[in-house]
């Protein structure tokens, strides 16, 4: 068997598995509690800062397939990601966090709106007290913003989708601090502080 033929029954095995745990897992997300699954190591799978998956180092284009291996995607108290079924599980890398934000839609007005944020592997998720919008700093000085997706699985803001969250950003008076940010399911979200008048 030559080295394509290997990955392509590597990958057919985990993505197997995959499916049997999402068929018993309706809507996709973490299984329930179960046995600990046998502990196959690294799977020589990451995924890239723009969301890329990758495989042996070979881009993994087919968009179902990395659907499928999204729903059943863990990350630990450590920090560290798996891909788990109830069979087995794997240690995979990845770059900053799995996943990209890569549309922003605005349901209603004012504090009660709802910010609704599609990822780049389908999942549609609604900033609120359970999946909160945080704004890191690069080493570059350039903000970082990050949505909870779920169970500790974020997806950055695809820079588009950060401008668009901008321009709906107003000033909010929190304690003694007056901070830019945005409100979704009445909850503020900071975006950044404002420099107070001198």
């Amino acid at each position: 068997m030559d080295e394509a033929d290997a990955k392509t029954r590597d990958l057919a095995r985990i993505a197997e598995q995959a499916a049997l745990t999402r068929e018993r897992t309706p809507g996709g997300g973490s299984a329930p509690s179960r046995a600990p699954s046998r502990d196959c190591g690294h799977f020589d799978i990451h995924i890239d800062r723009d969301g890329s998956w990758f495989h042996q180092g070979t881009p993994i284009n087919r968009a179902s397939l990395v659907r499928l291996f999204s729903t059943v995607l863990e990350r630990d108290a450590d920090g560290v990601y798996w891909l788990a079924t109830p069979v087995e599980r794997g240690r995979i890398a990845v770059a900053d966090v799995p996943f990209l934000a890569v549309e922003l839609d605005r349901r209603g007005d004012g504090p009660g709106q709802e910010l609704v944020f599609r990822t780049n592997v389908g999942d549609f998720v609604t900033a609120d007290a359970e999946h909160k919008l945080r704004v890191a700093m690069g080493d570059d000085g350039a903000p970082r913003p990050y949505v909870d997706v779920r169970n500790g699985l974020e997806a950055r803001l695809a820079r588009p989708v950060f401008y668009a969250l901008v321009e709906l950003g107003r000033e909010e008076r929190v304690g003694d601090t007056t901070l830019f940010g945005v409100w979704s399911k009445n909850t503020f979200f900071p975006l950044g502080s404002l420099a107070e008048p001198a």
